[in-house]
């Protein structure tokens, strides 16, 4: 059996959950109007350990939501994670927050893309391929674009495509298409972490706790392209 303490910080979500062979058995999580993890965090921590009647002892390893996002909340995030880590000696798991956003749809053809809202026209985006499965495949990687009204044409010309996020009005400004859904859902969650960190978890796919570095959005800033 494994016992997996799921932490997702990088939007204005702070969101904490317990997931036991890949089942939520646990969630605690508030979406502010401003970053408030530093205050929440360790506080979700000790009462979702109350309210699932665990003890920390019986984890078998942390998953951090690894970015894109915001630096202070990711870095938050992943301080909390990694001091939980080495205090428990328990292996660190990083998961991308774009895919942790994509298992918020459910859909058996297509393509998810996941995007995040960036300064003006800019948003940040990753793109899944459905694999009639609860976790989507990525089909490229992580990048910022500039939207204008060919944005995703490859995709929504051949195929529906489902966004996730929270820039959709932002993308309804410059796409209109039939094969394009909108998705409510906007800001990630510890919710859909579970199923991916217990998948790493079987594969031991750990990180290198005194190395890990979170991924900032800053990271991806220089770089704009046109799809």
């Amino acid at each position: 059996m494994s016992v997996i303490l799921n932490i997702e910080t990088s939007s204005k979500n702070c969101s904490v959950s317990i997931s036991e062979n890949g089942k939520t058995i646990g969630l605690k999580e508030q979406n502010y109007d401003e970053h408030s993890h530093s205050k929440s965090l360790h506080v979700f921590i000790n009462e979702i350990f109350k309210e699932t009647k665990l003890s920390p002892q019986k984890l078998s390893a942390v998953a951090i939501s690894e970015g894109p996002g915001s630096y202070t909340g990711l870095r938050i995030g992943v301080s909390a994670a990694k001091g939980i880590c080495v205090a428990l000696n328990v292996p660190l798991i990083a998961i991308d927050t774009m895919q942790i956003l994509a298992r918020k749809i459910e859909c058996s053809e297509g393509y998810i893309i996941s995007a995040m809202d960036s300064r003006r026209d800019e948003i940040y985006y990753s793109i899944f391929k459905s694999n009639k499965c609860m976790t989507p495949v990525k089909v490229g990687k992580t990048d910022c674009m500039i939207m204008n009204s060919n944005s995703f044409s490859d995709y929504y010309k051949k195929s529906i495509i489902n966004f996730v996020g929270n820039c959709n009005e932002k993308i309804k400004k410059f796409l209109n298409h039939e094969n394009i859904i909108f998705s409510d859902f906007i800001l990630p969650s510890a919710n859909e972490m579970g199923i991916i960190s217990f998948s790493r978890f079987k594969k031991s796919e750990f990180e290198n706790i005194s190395d890990f570095q979170p991924k900032y959005l800053k990271e991806f800033g220089g770089k704009k392209i046109n799809i």
